[in-house]
């Protein structure tokens, strides 16, 4: 599935997308990709914040479907836009 990166997690990514493939995940859960892509972007953004650590404050587009619940299903998923909280309106 793609993987999309926005605002401070594309920063500490140091990438605006990524692939990652459903065998990677220890099961089809949005938190296991939340744990992978922890752990596979070690990079800081320029508040010195990795990427596991943004991903906490993130919320989730699931094939366009907003969620921040960690039991999502992958499943079937092709898309998954990560978004910090953005600030101004």
């Amino acid at each position: 599935m793609d993987v999309h990166f926005f605002a401070a997690a594309r920063a500490a990514a140091g990438t605006a997308q990524t692939t990652v493939q459903h065998h990677q995940l220890s099961s089809p859960s949005l938190g296991a990709l939340i744990d992978v892509l922890g752990r596979d972007f070690e990079g800081k953004n320029t508040g010195a914040m990795g990427l596991a650590d943004v991903l906490t404050r993130c919320s989730f587009l699931v094939d366009g479907v907003s969620t921040t619940d960690l039991t999502t299903s992958l499943e079937n998923a092709h898309r998954v836009d990560v978004l910090p909280p953005f600030a101004g309106g």
